[in-house]
């Protein structure tokens, strides 16, 4: 899925809420050092202006639009833009003060204190933000890889203005160049990863978020199909543009005018609802997951000497690796016994299921039933691996095998429920059908389809529904 934001002055909340914070404790040092201490607040007059800063803040906001372009400003044009911005604030709460005719109720050596340390406290927090932004932008765990197809001649001229942006979480992870084999060089650092006849086997196999398509070919809308179902977000040429693309939508690209198509969008607000409520989920459930510790480790111990927890490496959203946990049901051999018991499975395709496994543990049997096993995957919530509803992370002996389209289930995060656990799961003996069920899920996700999920889920662990 695709984050898409449809308002601007969104994707600068950071700067804005800095903004109101460093106003109010100008407001509030200003008053102590004009007055020798106390708080504005117990004073009708000045409680009224500082809850009035605020409206101002957000007024200016939105008419001078103060924040555009604020990530492309140096430290010289960033001192003048804030310093612009202040005197036009002060300018203004003068104004009014005249108008309305309560000058006289405030102190104006108080006001010129406020903005001499409003212009210092804002300066410095857009400063540090960019910094903060700036390091962020290289944490390859918070990075969007993006795989740049074009031509040879634009390659050199593509790849410069992908890297001008310090900010952008975009990653090239390489370059494909259409007209011309150039597998293992490097163009500015960039290395060329496949020929174009290999390009969605490249995809396939390793992790792409986004695909940008810079070339004028008859096939482009072949080409953002057939990326479109695997899962991954498609950006074209600004003139070349399909009605039959879905979710398109047209917007900057560090320096490239593009329309983006993807399998689903969502917006920062839903991101950050979905994001809180895997946070919520994730405390609860490490500490349900530390009581079921202490009364299983020693049961799963005496059955089964070994670890506790069962840790494996599966795959997560478009090809990322990571490692799952869960109480260990299953004996300590249990993977390399796999081989010959696959004659058993159950399973038309790549997951592995089978009746009365004789590799599960006694107590095995019980925590996979109440689904108790699952717990410590909370932890991979926390850290942001998983979350609570999304679709099965497979096994990198499964991933090895997907097809093109078996990549579209990993178009968002694994979760610990889904469309599959609720569906009942242990009824569906079809990889296809699991494949299906996790598309349609990501094509369809709302916050709302989520909470439908979990009440689902609920019922299906109460009436063990389901389990394996």
């Amino acid at each position: 899925m695709y984050k898409i934001i449809t308002t601007s002055w969104v994707k600068h909340l950071d700067f804005i809420l800095s903004d109101l914070v460093c106003l109010q404790i100008s407001f509030l040092l200003a008053y102590a050092l004009r007055f020798g201490g106390g708080l504005p607040y117990s004073h009708n007059e000045y409680r009224h202006w500082g809850i009035f800063i605020v409206f101002l803040h957000i007024c200016l906001m939105f008419f001078t639009e103060c924040y555009s372009g604020i990530l492309r400003r140096g430290y010289l044009k960033e001192f003048k833009a804030v310093l612009k911005y202040n005197c036009i604030f002060l300018s203004l709460v003068f104004a009014l003060l005249f108008f309305t005719k309560h000058s006289y109720e405030y102190s104006r050596i108080m006001l010129f204190m406020f903005w001499a340390v409003n212009c210092t406290l804002m300066y410095a927090s857009h400063c540090l933000l960019k910094l903060n932004l700036k390091r962020a932008a290289k944490d390859l765990n918070h990075s969007e890889y993006l795989l740049l197809v074009t031509k040879k001649d634009l390659a050199e001229e593509n790849v410069a203005k992908l890297q001008m942006n310090d900010y952008s979480n975009l990653r090239l992870r390489g370059l494909v160049i259409v007209d011309e084999d150039m597998t293992g060089k490097k163009i500015l650092g960039v290395p060329v990863v496949t020929d174009f006849g290999n390009l969605f086997e490249f995809a396939r196999k390793n992790v792409v978020d986004e695909v940008l398509l810079n070339v004028r070919d008859a096939r482009i809308e072949e080409l953002a199909n057939q990326f479109l179902e695997m899962g991954i977000t498609v950006h074209i040429n600004i003139d070349r543009i399909s009605s039959k693309m879905p979710n398109a939508s047209i917007e900057q690209i560090s320096g490239f005018t593009v329309v983006t198509t993807c399998i689903n969008t969502v917006s920062t607000r839903q991101i950050v609802l979905k994001r809180s409520v895997d946070i919520a989920a994730g405390i609860f459930g490490m500490m349900a997951a530390a009581m079921a510790y202490i009364v299983l480790a020693p049961i799963i111990y005496i059955q089964s000497p070994g670890p506790i927890l069962f840790s494996q490496i599966r795959v997560g959203r478009n090809g990322r690796r990571f490692k799952i946990y869960k109480f260990r049901s299953m004996y300590i051999d249990a993977e390399e016994r796999k081989a010959e018991l696959m004659s058993q499975n159950k399973m038309n395709g790549l997951m592995f299921k089978m009746d009365n496994d004789p590799r599960i543990i006694p107590i095995g049997h019980f925590i996979r039933k109440t689904s108790i096993d699952e717990l410590p995957q909370f932890f991979n919530i926390l850290k942001g691996n998983m979350s609570l509803v999304g679709t099965r992370p497979p096994t990198l002996e499964e991933y090895n095998q997907y097809d093109f389209h078996h990549k579209s289930r990993l178009a968002a995060k694994p979760g610990l429920t889904g469309m599959w656990q609720v569906s009942g799961r242990s009824n569906i003996t079809d990889f296809e059908e699991v494949v299906a069920l996790d598309t349609e899920y990501i094509k369809n996700w709302s916050l709302g389809l989520d909470l439908k999920i979990i009440l689902k889920t609920a019922m299906v662990v109460l009436g063990r529904v389901g389990s394996v």
